[in-house]
């Protein structure tokens, strides 16, 4: 909606929607948007939370998400770890 694009501007946030009929725009966004809500606010009553606690909460999760959390697709390393791996491979 306009009032929320609106909105949104003035307090400097960037939205990102996707495109008119591509559903698939926003899908890798939106699988780590379920990890982190199933996965950091899982013990968490969502009614009374502080938004304090909200920003603890991501930031907790983001150090874990990149640090300490293992991925198939990343050969089961952590993201970190991934990068790491492939800046020190040689290729001949």
């Amino acid at each position: 909606s306009h009032g929320y694009k609106n909105l949104a501007k003035e307090k400097g946030i960037t939205t990102s929607m996707s495109r008119k009929g591509n559903c698939h725009d926003n899908a890798v966004i939106e699988s780590f948007h379920s990890s982190l809500k199933s996965e950091g606010f899982n013990a968490q009553s969502r009614a009374s939370i502080s938004n304090s606690k909200v920003v603890q909460i991501v930031n907790q999760y983001m150090y874990r998400y990149n640090h300490v959390r293992i991925q198939a697709k990343l050969n089961y390393l952590s993201p970190l770890e991934y990068r790491g791996h492939r800046q020190h491979r040689c290729f001949f």
